[in-house]
Parts: C-alpha cells; sequence; structure tokens
C-alpha cells in the first residue's frame, strides 16, 4: 500500500510540474513472457507440421493439448499416444519435451483422457571451486491433465480439463531456500463439427473451435520471490475439408492465439534534479500500461486493453496460423503450415512440413521446421516424431 501511495504521489506532484521531466528506463520491452513457457511447445509432430494448429483440426489421441472437446468426435473409441521433441538442439542433445496421453469415449456422448508432459532441461554441472567435487543438477518441468468431454448437441461438443504444473528449475546446490513451483490450471474448450454437405464438385464439412487453456494462480519459487503468471491462452480457429472422394481429403485450418497475461508497461521515473539517472529518491512509475502487479482472474481480462500502444499494440498480441493436410485413403497424409508473431512480441515466423503414415491400429508422424524470421526458433531443423496406437478404430461413424 506504501508503494501505491508513493507512486500516486509521485504521478501527482509530476501533472501539476512542468520543469520535471519523465526518463524512460531503458531497455524495455512489452513482449509477454510468463512462467513454465514450455507449455506453449507443440508436443505432437502432427500440429507441428500444420504450423502449431490444433484448436479446429479433426480429433486425434493429442486432442488433449490443444482442444479436448475433441475426443467426443474421435472416430476410435480409445487410443495411447507418445511423442518426444527435442529442444536447443543444434546446441545440445539432452534438453526436450516428452508427452503421454491416453483417451477413452465412454459413449456417443462422452469420453474422458489423461495425459503427461515432461520438459527436461538437461544436466548442468556445478563446480564451486577446483578443488571441491562437481555436483549434478538436473532442472525439470511437468504437468498432468485431465479431461472430460461432453456432446451437448450432434454437431458440438465441450470440455474442461484440470491440469496440475511443477516448475523445479531453482537449483538448490545454489539457493538452499529454493522448492519446485507449482500450480494449478483449468481449460474450458469447445468443438463443432457440421455433417458433410453436398457441393458442385466435391463434398465438405466446417470445423470450428475455442480454448481457454491454463486459467489459474501465479507461481513462485519462494516466499521472498517474483510471482509468475503461467501462460493463459485463449486459442480460436476454423477450417474445413474438402472431401473429393473416397480416398481424397484437403483439410484447411486457420488459428489465431493470444495471450490472456496483462502485458510489461513501460516504465520511467521524474528526474527531480536534473541529473539523467535514477536516484534513491526517484521511484519507478508507470508511464503507459498497466500494473502486472494484479491477480491472475483480473489479469485475464486486463490483458485485453493494456498494452502501452493501444489497440493497435494489443492486435500484435494475437499471434495467427494456417495449416493444409491432405490424406490419401486415410492411410498416409502430407502437412504444410505457416506461423506468424509479430516483431515487437517475440519474432516468432516460421514454416513447417510434416507426413503421416498408418498401418491398421498405428499412426506415425513426422514434422520439420524452417525459421523465416531473424530470431532463430529453437526448434529450428528440429525432427519431431509422435506414435499413436488406436483401440476401436472405426467404433463410431460421426458423418
Amino acid at each position: 500500500m506504501r508503494t501505491y501511495i508513493l507512486t500516486l504521489i509521485t504521478l501527482t506532484f509530476y501533472s501539476i510540474s512542468t520543469s520535471q521531466e519523465v526518463i524512460i528506463i531503458d531497455n524495455q520491452s512489452t513482449a509477454i513472457s510468463t512462467g513454465t513457457p514450455f507449455l506453449l511447445i507443440a508436443p505432437d509432430a502432427r500440429s507441428a507440421g500444420m504450423g502449431d494448429i490444433g484448436v479446429a483440426t479433426s480429433a486425434d489421441a493429442f486432442s488433449q493439448q490443444w482442444n479436448p472437446a475433441k475426443y467426443a468426435f474421435s472416430l476410435s473409441k480409445s487410443g495411447i499416444a507418445t511423442s518426444y521433441t527435442p529442444y536447443l538442439s543444434k546446441l545440445v542433445n539432452d534438453i526436450a519435451l516428452g508427452y503421454l496421453t491416453y483417451f477413452n469415449r465412454i459413449d456417443d456422448r462422452s469420453a474422458f483422457a489423461a495425459s503427461f508432459r515432461y520438459f527436461s532441461l538437461g544436466e548442468i554441472e556445478l563446480v564451486q571451486d577446483e578443488f571441491s567435487e562437481a555436483q549434478i543438477a538436473k532442472p525439470n518441468e511437468l504437468t498432468i491433465d485431465a479431461s472430460y468431454s461432453l456432446r451437448l448437441a450432434d454437431q458440438f461438443s465441450m470440455a474442461v480439463a484440470l491440469r496440475y504444473l511443477r516448475s523445479d528449475l531453482r537449483i538448490q546446490q545454489v539457493d538452499a531456500n529454493s522448492s519446485a513451483a507449482s500450480s494449478l490450471g483449468v481449460d474450458i474448450a469447445g468443438f463443432y463439427q457440421s455433417e458433410e454437405e453436398a457441393y458442385n464438385d466435391f463434398n465438405g464439412r466446417w470445423r470450428g473451435g475455442f480454448a481457454i487453456q491454463n486459467i489459474g494462480p501465479k507461481i513462485k519459487y519462494d516466499d521472498a520471490g517474483r510471482e509468475n503468471f503461467i501462460p493463459t491462452t485463449l486459442r480460436l480457429g476454423g477450417g474445413f475439408d474438402f472431401i473429393f472422394d473416397d480416398f481424397n481429403t484437403l483439410a484447411v485450418t486457420a488459428e489465431v492465439t493470444k495471450l490472456l497475461v496483462p502485458t510489461p508497461p513501460i516504465l520511467g521515473y521524474v528526474d527531480n534534479n536534473d541529473n539523467q539517472r535514477q536516484d534513491s529518491d526517484e521511484p519507478t512509475i508507470i508511464v503507459e500500461g498497466k500494473s502486472q502487479d494484479v491477480s491472475f482472474i483480473k489479469g485475464i481480462f486486463q490483458s485485453f486493453g493494456d498494452a502501452p500502444g493501444g489497440f493497435s499494440e494489443e492486435l500484435k498480441e494475437f499471434t495467427w496460423a494456417l495449416g493444409a493436410e491432405y490424406q490419401y485413403q486415410d492411410s498416409f497424409a502430407m502437412r504444410l503450415g505457416y506461423f506468424n508473431e509479430s516483431d515487437e512480441k517475440g519474432a516468432r515466423k516460421f514454416f513447417a512440413l510434416g507426413a503421416g503414415f498408418k498401418y491398421t491400429t498405428i499412426n506415425i508422424d513426422l514434422s520439420y521446421l524452417f525459421s523465416a524470421s531473424k530470431v532463430q526458433s529453437p526448434l529450428e531443423n528440429t525432427l519431431r516424431f509422435s506414435l499413436t496406437f488406436n483401440f476401436g478404430d472405426g467404433t463410431y461413424d460421426e458423418y
């Protein structure tokens, strides 16, 4: 409270004075950062091959990551899938994301799923001096998820998911008071899939989906540490399936995404003595934007209108992606995708391609990423791999 009062007094004093100058603190960025950013990494090769999209694509075993409401439209009774994604593979060989998921359609209208995600940051060797024995630390992060989806209508379903997050990044050998940070997250999702309709030269099917993911409290690693928002995310997408015949299908999908996390404000201070530096009696103030010191619920609503640059900057906080998937005889697939993020908000831009193969109940998917940005992607030239086992394939006919 004392800090807020002091800031208010400082701002009031500045507003009635024309002789003092507000100095903007250097090296600021309005790119949004969160805790547990590994939750934003696409774990499965199918979605990765289409530019990291999945909220409105057709149902598969990895729907838990993107939109669990899709499980209610699965053609298989149940399935189990796993994937492996190397990270920073150009620099190291022991940082990777592993993912395991299981789903089961309970009946015609409902399904449940569970998944486990593990992100290893490899081994870090700690040496205090030349006389000390090296100690090995293995920082890691993980999540455990469970979801339930229900068909509310023949063409529409919704789902809710609960997620436990654990981030063990602080190294106790360096800070004995540190501990693993943990939190809970909730997902709310919906999915629409139309009946197959006849057009002039082909049949078609519309798809649409939304998901609000990782709604939950902030995390911190010790009592005196800074609280970090988890990556609460809004996903919106739509697509269309061109069904040319019984053997050839082309699915086209578009998706937009926004982090529902407050944007960092532009900070400055009132230079009382015109010495062009911030002295101890010159507190930091918010020049543009809003404070990030809010609850996670308020932060969700604030994230739609707190960008220092106004509405134009808010639009830059949306990423967008386009993806296409061609399937032949439900046994072979080729995929292409493009992902775009504003240069001011992270500059992630990349092309992706992928392929999928199906033999009886087994699906094998691969994907590859090409960066299109000056900022190199940690997944540049990385081959991602996914394996799925479907049980009771063809049990349900949604068309």
